[in-house]
């Protein structure tokens, strides 16, 4: 292949990159800075992409860009394409080259210490820094998309457009207490109204795990205030062995105390539910060599461990 043809090539590549980085971000500017590329060059490889098809693909706005009917079915078309091409293409040079460097991963706290932090051997092993940085969903999805973070771990699956995720863990929902507490419970005539009289502790208001659990096993009761709310579950376990109220928890965060006596799994009398945790990322952060090979070692890691 001549130069001129491989020139070609790689101009119509990277074209194709600066379209779909536009359409995803709905702006030239937040492209710019996720490509690492100025304004001028991102509208020109726009203006060469429509000057190729002969079709125009955005309108500009008062902020950002929208996307025409032109843009919407070339997009179609590309898919997830260039991505899982561009992703091959880093992990084969982080086979090669080295991927020393700094690895910003965010995630919820509790999960990123039991979980995340023990399969970071490997990476640690292979010069890679890795910084742990701890948030709620939406300061996750927040970060990556801003480019704060490489990598993201989530409770919750993405539904923003601008990122990918893939499932890493499955975990049942076990409602627990202490022994004395879940003897009381246990022993009441109705759970349901033996739950009201014992001190709630939650991840947050909104009682997710909590809500979930009780309306698979037909217990769903009035609005429930907690009498203490953390973001981190091991401060709900840790008062839990305390002998304090009761709970919700992923079972990797209380089968050992379960096993050891220390807490008691309240039965389901229907089932327990499920809470489902995810690798979160940008297509963009996956041409990063570091960032590829992180992201399937985690993906190895994590999923080898699962059930």
């Amino acid at each position: 292949m001549g130069y001129k043809k491989i020139y070609d090539v790689a101009m119509s590549l990277a074209r194709l990159r600066t379209f779909i980085e536009v359409y995803r971000q709905k702006s030239i500017t937040a492209a710019a800075r996720g490509l690492n590329l100025t304004q001028p060059a991102v509208s020109q490889h726009i203006a060469g992409l429509e000057s190729a098809i002969g079709r125009r693909l955005f309108v500009r706005e008062s902020q950002g860009v929208s996307p025409t009917a032109a843009a919407d079915e070339l997009a179609r078309d590309i898919g997830d394409k260039l991505d899982a091409a561009e992703a091959a293409l880093a992990s084969a040079r982080a086979r090669s080259l080295e991927v020393a460097g700094a690895l910003q991963v965010v995630g919820h706290v509790d999960f990123l210490a039991e979980v995340v932090a023990p399969e970071l051997v490997p990476l640690l092993e292979a010069g890679v820094r890795v910084r742990l940085q701890t948030g709620g969903h939406e300061l996750i999805q927040k970060m990556l998309i801003d480019g704060d973070c490489d990598l993201g771990v989530s409770a919750y699956a993405s539904t923003d457009e601008r990122l990918r995720c893939e499932a890493i863990r499955s975990e049942r929902v076990l409602v627990v207490a202490a022994p004395a507490v879940a003897q009381k419970l246990v022993s009441a005539p109705v759970l349901k109204e033996a739950l009201l009289t014992e001190p709630l502790l939650a991840y947050s208001l909104e009682l997710p795990l909590i809500d979930q659990w009780l309306a698979k096993n037909g217990m769903a009761q009035q609005p429930l205030v907690p009498a203490l709310i953390g973001q981190d579950l091991r401060s709900l376990r840790s008062l839990l062995c305390q002998g304090f109220g009761w709970t919700a928890l992923p079972e990797y965060l209380c089968r050992s105390q379960i096993d050891r006596g220390e807490l008691i799994e309240i039965a389901a009398p229907v089932g327990s539910t499920a809470l489902n945790y995810y690798l979160v990322w940008t297509p963009t952060a996956l041409r990063q060599p570091r960032v590829a090979h992180a992201r399937q070692t985690l993906l190895w890691h994590l999923r080898d461990q699962e059930g």
